[in-house]
């Protein structure tokens, strides 16, 4: 499909192919890991904050659900929602950890040191991080969870009460599949040529990994901050509202936080984005030698 534009020239609406896919892939992460420290560190902040909005907009919509829909809706409700953190990250611009997983496409193809590599991801994680617990501390100054008769804290409580309590390698296995479906989001926005397209990518995996209750890391960075901060800060009368104590919640500690889920999480989001998404098709599109499109590698 093609439309008229100036100069009679016509520009195609059709999407990229998979194999221009790669191509656009493996030049923005050359242009992400090339990107001086403050703008990548600012642009993660804002992803950070991005993700929490979403995550904000899930604890919301799903507070007091379970007694009137079944875990299966509720999750899906929570799922929609929440990708408007993503949505805001790829069409408003910001720099997110996990879907730069994908620079390993370019760092596969010798075109991003291992160095730079590393660099882009600690310097964004660290960002994400700034800006998840930003946001969950202006959340808190909001009091927004103590809405609906502190039905929102109870959600955020019992959302971050079961993250720290998931198995070391449980936790790695629920991270990989979440961040195979980010990046392959990522990966279907590589195709995209208008806004709409990019959104329409990213609403059913995000929608999947959430509903089918996947661990991110940078989600998970909200969820738990905003959950210790709930349990350290609520007023009594938020305690009685819900009818539990602080005490009802005493694994939520930094050190279950940062040990029990950020870790194992990222490792799987790590595996599952740059491995399973990100190196796989580099093997099948960039991966010279065996290019399917490339007349050159079948010559001989």
């Amino acid at each position: 499909m093609a439309v008229a534009i100036e100069n009679n020239k016509t520009q195609t609406l059709d999407s990229f192919l998979p194999p221009e896919m790669a191509s656009k892939a493996e030049l923005v992460g050359r242009k992400k890991a090339g990107m001086g420290f403050w703008n990548t560190f600012a642009l993660a902040i804002l992803a950070g904050a991005f993700i929490g909005m979403g995550a904000v907009f899930a604890t919301t919509v799903t507070a007091g659900a379970s007694g009137h829909l079944s875990f299966g809706v509720t999750k899906l409700l929570g799922g929609l929602v929440f990708s408007l953190g993503l949505i805001l990250v790829i069409v408003g611009g910001a720099e997110l950890f996990t879907g730069n997983n994908l620079i390993v496409m370019a760092w596969a193809d010798s075109k991003v040191s291992t160095g730079k590599l590393l660099r882009n991801w600690g310097i964004v994680y660290l960002g994400n991080f700034v800006g998840s617990l930003g946001t969950a501390l202006l959340m808190l100054y909001t009091k927004q969870f103590s809405f609906g008769g502190g039905a929102i804290g109870l959600n955020i409580l019992n959302i971050a009460n079961g993250k720290v309590h998931l198995g070391f390698m449980q936790a790695i296995a629920l991270g990989i599949m979440c961040n195979a479906l980010v990046c392959l989001a990522v990966w279907l926005c590589f195709s995209a040529r208008t806004v709409t397209d990019k959104v329409m990518a990213i609403i059913f995996p995000i929608t999947a990994f959430v509903a089918a209750g996947f661990e991110h890391s940078v989600a998970n960075m909200y969820f738990l901050s905003i959950g210790w901060l709930v349990k350290t800060n609520a007023p009594e009368s938020f305690w009685q509202a819900i009818g539990k104590s602080a005490a009802d919640y005493t694994d939520i500690t930094w050190g279950n936080i940062l040990l029990k889920n950020l870790l194992p999480v990222t490792i799987g989001n790590i595996i599952g984005g740059a491995v399973l998404v990100g190196l796989v098709y580099w093997f099948i599109y960039v991966r010279k030698e065996m290019h399917p499109y490339d007349p050159q590698a079948h010559r001989h």
